[in-house]
């Protein structure tokens, strides 16, 4: 199973996309154990979003898809949501 998910920063604004085979330690990498890489900075963050798929090729696509500039709309207007 493959998660893809969206974190986000409410103290930066930020938002972090990506794909998992293991949602909750990526969660605690993100938030803690991490020493380096970009989210490091923008601690901490929250899970806003997850969608789960059953092979990797699919969370990849989708990964991308909410890369996009429609994608990251998508992901504002659920923000403003919460």
């Amino acid at each position: 199973m493959y998660t893809v998910y969206v974190l986000f920063s409410k103290k930066f604004n930020k938002i972090y996309i990506g794909y998992t085979s293991n949602l909750k330690q990526r969660l605690l990498s993100h938030n803690e154990l991490a020493k380096k890489g970009w989210t490091i900075n923008y601690r901490p963050w929250e899970l806003v979003h997850k969608e789960e798929f059953t092979e990797k090729k699919f969370a990849m696509k989708r990964e991308i898809e909410l890369k996009s500039h429609k994608g990251r709309d998508f992901i504002r207007k659920l923000i403003r949501s919460l």
